[in-house]
């Protein structure tokens, strides 16, 4: 069974060491706990949490190449910010900012960053109170938080300085863009999910307001 959980991960997110992935199994354990306390994602998904959560979260670093400063809003149960955060966490100068503006779901993050010594820095706030405090980074992610037109709103004071964005979206997304459109001007490429036939995850660059 481990073995075809690390034969799935590198499937999605690319060569994987060992270790990396030990420290996903253990992250899986510590979320589980968690999610029985609070509600991290819909219990409804937590028996596939392995496909559905982490490994949905993974291939976006495989997206990212070899990016080492990333910024998650909206991280939530930790999707795909903690999970960045352990895949990073072997780079030089390696950090993510997450930024979650729950207090138990912030608390979540801030004890899973310690107990896995993971390179994050966790943000109890709203996104719009830490436009000012965040540098830019070179890739900014989000998964399941809003519609598109919003998150280019949410995310534009680092987008417009350069970063390259990272989105998770489901079957609707192309609606979602078209509506981007009528206020952003941006370069796009959209990558199918490697495990959600209904998925993409929407790459964004040079986003510019029209």
């Amino acid at each position: 069974m481990k073995q075809h959980a690390y034969d799935r991960l590198q499937d999605v997110a690319g060569p994987v060491s060992r270790e990396t992935f030990d420290k996903l199994i253990a992250f899986e354990t510590v979320f589980r706990k968690w999610a029985q306390r609070i509600n991290l994602v819909a219990p409804s998904t937590l028996p596939d949490a392995w496909e559905r959560h982490i490994l949905d979260s993974a291939q976006v670093v495989r997206l990212g190449g070899e990016a080492s400063q990333w910024l998650d809003i909206g991280s939530g149960g930790g999707f795909p910010g903690l999970i960045i955060a352990t895949m990073i966490a072997g780079r030089a100068e390696a950090s993510i900012d997450l930024v979650e503006s729950n207090r138990k779901k912030a608390g979540f993050l801030q004890a899973v960053t310690g107990e896995l010594s993971l390179p994050a820095r966790v943000h109890a706030k709203r996104i719009e109170d830490v436009h000012g405090v965040i540098r830019t980074p070179e890739v900014l992610s989000a998964r399941a938080l809003a519609p598109l037109p919003l998150l280019l709103e949410l995310s534009s004071p680092w987008l417009e300085a350069g970063t390259t964005a990272l989105f998770h979206k489901g079957r609707d997304y192309r609606q979602e863009i078209e509506d981007s459109a009528l206020q952003w001007g941006f370069d796009l490429v959209e990558h199918p999910s490697l495990t959600d036939t209904q998925g993409v995850i929407l790459e964004i660059r040079n986003l510019r307001r029209i």
